[in-house]
């Protein structure tokens, strides 16, 4: 059944808008929490959009980084950067219109404020670099854009961050009420245009539910369709393609490809379903890493096995272990959807996972693990400086998120965080799922203690 997504399933979109080298892509890092947009002192650097995913005051974002804006481009290039954005501007719920403070207006600014006023869509001026309380007089010269009152942010120093989102949920509806039952598993089918996602669901129902046809993109939207097994609630959602984003288009494709990213976000657990007469390829990686990027939990698919050789298949599962050694903890299961082949095996493995997915720690418990590692190897230290971690403990909010409490983050190396996430695989589990360390500086007892008076 081909449906809206209403508002109780869609993920809010924001889009960052700006002429190039304003500071986007660092601001989508610093809203992401890690480093997904490349950064440097140049134009242009970002060509394409950048999608990730956030939360602010527990509502659910996905932000998009929509290039640098060019009111006249003078290549080829240059007007496929602004059809980036222009798509980017329509499919968002709200925008945050970014400029330079260090630069003052441009004509780019004033052209680009033209165009968002016309969209009648919510904007928000936020006026970045400045870095320091001396700079914070230049955030009125922008008033000139008729913008609304502007935000002063240092994207780079976090400075006005809190402000510029706190702005942003404004413009939004507030988080309605999960109409989702608690047994009920939430699977989305992802992966490449024309790997058999349509066919794997209407094989999964048991019935046509989907249209199938082997030319690529067939599935423009989400299908919703909901299953029992077992006397268990499953809700399938069947997404579009996700192509490459260099090659995404301005209009239905960009649309698919947004709405797939939703389906992530919404899911409990991605079947993420690759061609086995392809091997893996870069763009099945990139989607993984969306994935779990999401902190969703995951389950291989790899389709059409049945095509593949026998003298093959050996060659081809070592392949598939290298090129997605980042998540050894995925498990994979090797079917035909045309064929029907091991169909059976999806959800008692993707419930599995679900399962895992739902796990509650004591705090002692998790701390006791991460104590003993700490012994058995020492944490790393920078010249006299070593890691301390006072305590550990699964975050109560977010499935496998575990705080870590240190005397300072920066001294955590990421081969060290690595071996405590496989300190706690080991003794939790936690199959399929990717599990996010969060390293926060301790606060001190006698700091704890100042904020109990007041």
């Amino acid at each position: 059944m081909n449906r809206e997504l209403g508002p109780e399933q869609r993920t809010p979109v924001i889009a960052i808008v700006g002429r190039t080298n304003v500071g986007k892509s660092t601001l989508l890092n610093r809203l992401a929490g890690k480093r997904l947009a490349v950064i440097a002192d140049l134009p242009g650097t970002t060509r394409d959009r950048v999608f990730a995913s956030t939360s602010w005051q527990g509502r659910e974002l996905i932000v998009v980084d929509a290039g640098g804006w060019q009111a006249k481009p003078s290549t080829i290039l240059d007007e496929m950067v602004k059809q980036q954005a222009e798509a980017a501007i329509a499919q968002a719920d709200a925008i945050i219109f970014l400029v330079d403070a260090c630069q003052g207006i441009v004509t780019t600014d004033e052209e680009i404020a033209d165009i968002l006023r016309a969209t009648d869509k919510p904007v928000v001026l936020a006026v970045n670099k400045i870095d320091s309380a001396k700079q914070a007089n230049q955030v009125a010269d922008f008033y000139h854009l008729s913008m609304g009152k502007p935000i002063a942010i240092s994207a780079y120093h976090n400075r006005g961050i809190g402000e510029l989102m706190d702005a942003m949920l404004v413009f939004l509806p507030p988080s309605p009420p999960s109409l989702v039952e608690p047994e009920e598993a939430k699977l989305a089918i992802v992966g490449r245009p024309n790997v058999g996602k349509s066919t794997l669901l209407n094989a999964l129902m048991g019935s046509q539910r989907a249209i199938t046809h082997e030319s690529p993109g067939t599935t423009r939207d989400s299908l919703d369709a909901v299953v029992r097994w077992n006397d268990k609630k499953i809700l399938l959602i069947d997404t579009a393609g996700i192509k490459r984003r260099g090659r995404v288009g301005v209009g239905v494709d960009y649309y698919s490809m947004l709405r797939a990213l939703q389906a992530i976000n919404r899911c409990d657990i991605a079947l993420l379903l690759v061609d086995a007469s392809e091997f893996i390829t870069a763009q099945d990686m990139h989607i993984a890493g969306y994935i779990v990027g999401f902190g969703k939990g995951i389950v291989l698919l790899v389709n059409k096995w049945d095509l593949v050789p026998q003298a093959q298949r050996r060659e081809f599962k070592q392949h598939l272990e290298q090129r997605l050694k980042f998540m050894p903890y995925a498990p994979v299961i090797y079917i035909s959807s045309k064929l029907e082949q091991n169909i059976n095996k999806i959800f008692p493995e993707a419930w599995r996972v679900w399962l895992e997915r739902q796990k509650r720690l004591p705090k002692s418990e998790v701390d006791a693990v991460v104590k003993e590692a700490i012994s058995s190897h020492l944490t790393p230290r920078k010249g006299s400086k070593r890691l301390r971690i006072t305590q550990a403990y699964q975050d109560e909010a977010r499935p496998a998120t575990f705080i870590m409490e240190v005397n300072d983050p920066q001294l955590v190396h990421f081969s060290y965080q690595r071996y405590l996430e496989n300190k706690l695989r080991l003794k939790f589990g936690f199959h399929g799922i990717p599990l996010q360390l969060i390293f926060t500086k301790a606060v001190r007892k006698s700091d704890k203690k100042g904020q109990a008076r007041a």
